[in-house]
């Protein structure tokens, strides 16, 4: 470090632009950021303004955690969520991949071309539920961080970039072709990095931080540490889910803000930066509670929609006088709407005509649609249900 930071500041103004951490001038002739610990200091300004979207967020997440229970299987809404969360998080890493792909890819459909990189949201998805089976036994922690980034790496782009192992080299963030010194930031070096980790995983377990405070400056600390060299953004989202749910804020995982940081892609990073120029938590976090507000609100209004849609179709299926394997067959739509009839068979264990009729009836009632027109093991596709969940993945 400088000696300069660790001397006392008169300037309040400055000790307030500093306070995420500094630029230092390193050997190689560039300069890279020493990040603070958290909490900073100064605190946190809560104002009005900062008070009443803190909690507006933590009333829409608490809404969102109270509906998820009303759902007929939760576990079945949730599966589906998580890869939702897995296409959109991919995505702001640049993948193509969308989620009728990623279902396409999950039911063995041939029947259309699937990007390359779906590998990579089917990574995020094993990740994901990973992490929140293994907190169970193992506590948020960097051990815990490298065993989700290695499944996430995990024959993709990057794999070959220390996959389940922090850096032991510079990287640096910018545009295609820019170099340490004509990088747009550059996080700590490898020493510093390593304090860095170290402070974040105690902060962490601070139950004395309002859980949301804490998920906010983690989720910044953890992008401005950058400790993998591949994968640090789909790992700081992840961070999130993770320190939500563990904290008890959610009984399970259907916060997912990687659509608001995709479709406010450009202030999510100028904020970021913010943070690191100027010190300028206040704005981040002011962000962060309007986006967890915002999703909280889509998420349920999206669960509200799937159990009127689930509602109507039961009754469809009850008018049309079918039996329980009909309902097993709708369940079973809600984990895997594109399906085809061998598929069908397996999952309800009934003869290959007694899936057909059923899969032919569920269309003649425009459940399910004939997606490919294929004579032969053709997939159907639960077109309703999917067109609520692929909202703003294209």
């Amino acid at each position: 470090m400088d000696d300069i930071d660790m001397m006392p500041n008169p300037d309040p103004a400055e000790d307030r632009r500093r306070r995420a951490g500094f630029y230092v001038s390193q050997p190689e002739g560039y300069k890279a950021f020493i990040p603070k610990p958290l909490p900073p200091v100064p605190r946190l300004t809560f104002d009005d303004e900062m008070v009443k979207w803190m909690a507006r967020a933590e009333r829409a997440l608490g809404r969102l955690d109270g509906i998820a229970q009303t759902l007929p299987n939760p576990e079945l809404f949730v599966a589906m969520y998580v890869k939702k969360e897995a296409v959109l998080s991919s995505q702001i890493e640049g993948t193509q991949a969308s989620l009728v792909d990623v279902l396409e890819f999950e039911s063995g459909d041939t029947s259309s071309a699937i990007p390359d990189d779906v590998g990579e949201v089917i990574n995020y998805i094993s990740a994901l539920n990973y992490g929140l089976e293994r907190v169970n036994s193992l506590p948020l922690s960097l051990r815990l961080l490298k065993e989700i980034h290695a499944m996430l790496m995990v024959d993709v782009r990057g794999s070959h970039k220390s996959p389940g192992e922090f850096r032991r080299s510079q990287n640096w963030i910018g545009p295609a072709g820019c170099t340490l010194q004509t990088a747009s930031f550059v996080p700590p070096p490898v020493h510093e990095m390593n304090q860095a980790l170290h402070h974040l995983e105690s902060y962490l377990h601070d139950e004395e931080i309002p859980l949301l405070v804490k998920c906010g400056l983690a989720h910044c600390q953890f992008e401005t540490i950058h400790p993998f060299l591949d994968g640090n953004g789909r790992m700081g989202r992840l961070l999130i889910t993770f320190l939500l749910c563990n904290g008890g804020a959610m009984k399970r995982p259907l916060l997912y803000l990687s659509y608001y940081f995709k479709k406010n892609r450009d202030q999510y990073y100028e904020l970021l930066m913010r943070v690191r120029h100027e010190g300028a938590w206040e704005a981040w976090m002011r962000f962060f509670f309007q986006g967890v507000y915002e999703v909280s609100l889509q998420a349920t209004e999206t669960a509200q929609r799937i159990i009127a849609l689930m509602d109507e179709h039961r009754r469809v299926i009850s008018e049309a006088g079918m039996g329980a394997h009909a309902l097993r067959l709708l369940e079973f739509l809600y984990n895997r709407p594109i399906v085809t009839i061998n598929q069908v068979r397996d999952e309800l264990e009934v003869s290959h005509p007694t899936a057909s009729t059923l899969v032919g009836k569920f269309v003649e009632l425009s459940i399910l649609a004939d997606k490919s027109g294929k004579l032969r093991n053709r997939p159907f596709v639960y077109a309703p249900y999917l067109k609520i969940l692929a909202e703003g993945t294209a």
